[in-house]
């Protein structure tokens, strides 16, 4: 199907952008990569009157060193986050959930933080970003505010960006000698993941100093299995410990019902892949 015809800017800085969006109101769209926008635009599930390229603003790529913490602009690739030495380095986790995101196209077009402003619940980058304590850097027509993770996914599709608003950075806490792994669970290649697990751990001699779990697909937005964290903390990085503690990973989530699994299946596959996880973060 061909999309309804809109009008089409591209602005090379941020206040622009802002300016364009704030003369559309409510008939302004963003595209990023345009990985979700353009296929909604086809089946004109959306009809905008104008839509708003990031594309061209340089502003909003790349990868810095922030002191404590790595950032990575709103439009930088998958591609570039993946083959980034800072955010391997830094932000292992990351690293290993681009690895399984769709495939090189998408990869190649997509953008980081378009994902993550898109907000699917079984979208890849969503619970590293959570398990990681990630900040989001949001900038209006009034100046540029910063949203803690917690705060920034608020329900299916929805996130803390207002009218207006545009996402420019994401802020990445250090975890220099962390393990990380992101087991994925899915019945096709390039599939959105039915269940996956981010798993982000410190080991001191042999024992789990420090953990982070994030649960993609196990509820409107993706989840924190602090329960695991909390039980994982001062236990040795051993299979029997970890499956212990990962027993409770479908504890306080919400997962869908549909094709390709009911909640009760998604809460048994959390455990598995918690498990699976985090034994491969702790290197057993």
């Amino acid at each position: 199907m061909i999309p309804a015809q809109f009008d089409y800017v591209a602005p090379s800085t941020v206040e622009e952008a802002l300016a364009a969006l704030a003369e559309a109101g409510d008939e302004g769209k963003i595209i990023a990569g345009g990985q979700s926008l353009l296929p909604v635009l086809r089946m004109r599930l959306n009809a905008p009157e104008k839509v708003i390229d990031l594309g061209r603003i340089d502003a909003l790529r790349g990868v810095r060193d922030d002191g404590d913490a790595i950032v990575i602009g709103a439009m930088t690739s998958h591609a570039d986050v993946l083959s980034n030495a800072l955010v391997r380095d830094n932000a292992f986790v990351i690293t290993k959930a681009v690895e399984q995101l769709a495939d090189p196209q998408v990869r190649h077009r997509g953008t980081f933080g378009g994902a993550l402003a898109h907000a699917d619940p079984a979208g890849d980058l969503g619970a590293p970003a959570l398990a990681l304590d990630a900040e989001f850097v949001i900038a209006g027509q009034g100046g540029s505010r910063t949203v803690a993770a917690d705060d920034f996914f608020v329900d299916l599709f929805t996130t803390a960006i207002e009218d207006g608003e545009i996402l420019t950075e994401v802020r990445i806490p250090k975890r220099a000698g962390w393990g990380a792994h992101y087991e994925k669970f899915v019945r096709v290649a390039h599939q959105w993941p039915i269940v996956a697990v981010a798993a982000a751990v410190k080991v001191d001699g042999g024992t789990i100093s420090e953990a982070r779990v994030g649960l993609t697909n196990m509820g409107s937005t993706p989840l924190r299995a602090r329960s695991v964290e909390q039980a994982l903390v001062g236990r040795p990085a051993t299979d029997e410990a970890v499956r212990a503690a990962a027993a409770s990973a479908g504890e306080g989530t919400n997962p869908p019902s549909d094709l390709n699994g009911d909640a009760d299946y998604r809460k048994h596959l959390a455990t598995v892949l918690t498990r699976r996880a985090v034994l491969a973060a702790a290197g057993g």
